[in-house]
């Protein structure tokens, strides 16, 4: 079944520049769609036109009847004065309208009412009502609370007083909540720690309505999707697979079409050059070769089909680096730092080393970013000190950019920051930034977040360091842009810490992980991957403790003659064996994924079977629910 349906799809804000120009696809029922392209590309404007905010200069587009469609994009305007709490439960709009109508029914009833219509009326509400979980919406909102790191002192505060990220992650929550069959995503990532990322894939692999996500998070686009529709000078382009194999794909078009493009220049070249000679030759006294020539000319214009493929620049640029003498390069001496009366870490002791490359993660308000303004002089600690090598040179990049005077235009910033260099060496700098032509008069103040980040980082590249340390450099960019900064990154052989959400820029980069949690830093001196399979192997250990303690735990007494109850104790253990037994196949499954990323029938046969046996999980769980009550454990 078709679930959306776009034709010839147009639409500009600017005379003669169409943003999409006569875009035409379909996604189906169930399909995980990924919607790439770079910043400005359309992505947006294009779910606009689908949800109504915007109207399509040209074309058509449709979603299916009774579907209802949800877009995490833009926050809604709530009334004043509501709670985080009050937005999440805005979510069951449909329930509280059946709960009205059944407590008329009620009251109705209470009243002397006994009609036949009146109980069948309720009896249907009744149903319904249970049908679409209206008994268990505390439940609802307390697992995707939980999920999305939203605690219980988040959901009392005013929404109006959050940060732009915790709005984002509680509208997230609330469209989850509404439980829609269309599922748009617009950067659900960017404000989202690594918690709520994760716990967000899962949520999306086993949402079984249709998903249309635009993304910059390699990782989370490898893990949810299995279509790819690229936007690219208003038209769209489609690969059938996740990102790695769009990457790998999209790389053998554009070899394809250069060799084509080449062997076609190679013969317009060849005839172009027998047609001169001939009209040379027809100069010279031939008059008749003018038509044979004239004849070459033609076939050449007939050859010219294939425009020559573009590709993204490379970053020419790269870091300057400062000698480093020594062996440490910084020294964290009994830091700690409170707020408000809440303490955000204690005691750290911390050393790093030259050419380290070290993460900084945790979750969202545990203090990273504290930390890196601690480390760089830009706050100060309550305690303890910071001591860097007599020869360290740092350059910091903040996760949120200020410029001293935002109103001078990009070249003339970067002539103040860099003195000694002309403004043709400026430009040239800004060029390799992809800050071109006349875009290097504006204003620093029209940037965006993400262009911002990138004239920082120009500036920087510039300077010579041995200590980079980075927040959230990757934030608001486009995939192309991240490519950029981690080319620049690769060949810096300093060292580094940075703090970053983006998965695929700390497995590319880190050798040895901080994790902040609970006001202190676990060091685990290993690089992503095998950090990620220690957390997973004590995740399981605990589980499997908790697992053995519970069956260890002495059983209640069982009153006499309850054979119910005994016959429940036995299929919750045939149970929880068979959750075992489906929870190591998910986890083959999910490793098959991987192993056929780039393959696109084994990897959709594995991500088929991957999704049959998470449904089956489910179905056990719920098993599993109702035997525990029945045996009351």
């Amino acid at each position: 079944m078709i679930e959306i349906s776009i034709n010839g799809l147009v639409k500009s804000f600017e005379i003669g520049k169409n943003v999409l120009d006569g875009i035409t696809f379909q996604v189906e029922s169930g399909e995980r769609v990924g919607l790439l392209g770079r910043n400005g590309a359309g992505k947006s404007t294009l779910f606009k036109i689908l949800t109504g905010e915007l109207e399509a200069d040209e074309g058509e587009v449709s979603v299916a009847k009774n579907r209802r469609l949800g877009l995490i994009s833009q926050i809604p305007v709530y009334p004043e004065g509501y709670t985080v709490d009050d937005v999440l439960h805005t979510a069951f709009a449909r329930h509280r309208k059946l709960a009205e109508e059944m407590e008329k029914l009620t009251a109705a009833m209470a009243a002397g009412d006994s009609s036949e219509q009146t109980l069948r009326r309720y009896g249907e509400l009744s149903a319904k009502f249970e049908g679409i979980g209206g008994y268990d919406t505390d439940t609802a909102v307390n697992k995707v609370a939980a999920g999305l790191s939203i605690p219980p002192e988040m959901r009392i505060q005013l929404f109006d007083s959050l940060s732009g990220g915790e709005k984002t992650r509680v509208n997230l929550g609330r469209l989850i909540l509404e439980d829609t069959d269309i599922l748009l995503l617009d950067e659900p990532t960017n404000h989202l720690d690594l918690h709520a990322v994760e716990w967000l894939e899962e949520y999306v692999r086993r949402f079984r309505g249709t998903v249309v996500a635009i993304s910059h998070d390699r990782y989370f686009l490898d893990r949810t999707i299995s279509r790819v529709i690229e936007i690219s000078d208003g038209k769209a382009e489609f690969y059938p697979g996740n990102y790695t194999f769009y990457a790998i794909e999209k790389e053998r078009r554009y070899q394809e079409k250069m060799k084509q493009y080449e062997k076609e220049q190679a013969k317009i070249k060849q005839l172009q050059e027998a047609a001169d000679k001939l009209h040379l030759w027809a100069f010279m006294g031939a008059d008749k070769l003018h038509k044979r020539a004239f004849s070459m000319e033609r076939r050449i214009e007939r050859i010219r089909q294939t425009e020559k493929p573009v590709k993204a620049r490379a970053l020419t640029n790269r870091f300057g680096e400062k000698e480093f003498l020594g062996d440490e390069v910084m020294h964290i001496k009994g830091i700690e730092k409170s707020f408000g009366g809440r303490k955000l870490f204690h005691g750290l002791d911390l050393r790093v080393e030259g050419g380290e490359r070290i993460a900084l993660i945790g979750d969202n308000g545990t203090g990273k970013s504290t930390l890196l303004k601690i480390l760089m002089g830009e706050e100060q600690p309550d305690d303890g000190r910071v001591k860097f090598g007599p020869t360290v040179r740092p350059a910091y990049l903040p996760q949120i950019i200020r410029f001293d005077s935002p109103h001078r235009s990009l070249v003339d910033t970067m002539l103040y920051s860099k003195r000694g260099i002309t403004t043709q060496t400026a430009r040239d700098r800004l060029g390799a930034f992809n800050f071109r032509g006349e875009d290097v008069f504006k204003p620093v103040s029209v940037l965006s977040g993400g262009e911002q980040s990138r004239l920082r980082l120009c500036i920087l590249m510039d300077e010579e360091i041995n200590l980079l340390v980075l927040d959230e450099p990757t934030n608001h960019l486009d995939i192309a842009s991240r490519e950029w900064i981690e080319e620049a990154v690769e060949a810096y052989e300093g060292a580094l810490l940075f703090v970053s959400h983006d998965r695929y820029f700390i497995n590319r980069f880190a050798t040895r992980i901080w994790e902040l949690e609970n006001g202190v830093i676990t060091d685990y001196p290993v690089p992503f991957a095998r950090y990620k399979e220690i957390k997973e192997r004590d995740k399981a250990l605990a589980q499997s403790q908790a697992r053995n303690e519970k069956r260890e735990e002495k059983p209640k007494p069982v009153p006499k003659g309850s054979r119910a109850q005994q016959n429940a104790r036995r299929q919750l253990t045939i149970c929880e064996r068979d959750m075992e037994k489906l929870e190591a196949e998910i986890k083959a499954a999910e490793a098959e994924m991987e192993a056929n990323a780039c393959d696109y029938e084994k990897y959709s046969a594995s991500y088929a079977k991957k999704e049959a046996l998470d449904a089956q999980l489910l179905e056990l769980m719920d098993r599993w629910e109702k035997l525990a009550e029945e045996a009351e454990v």
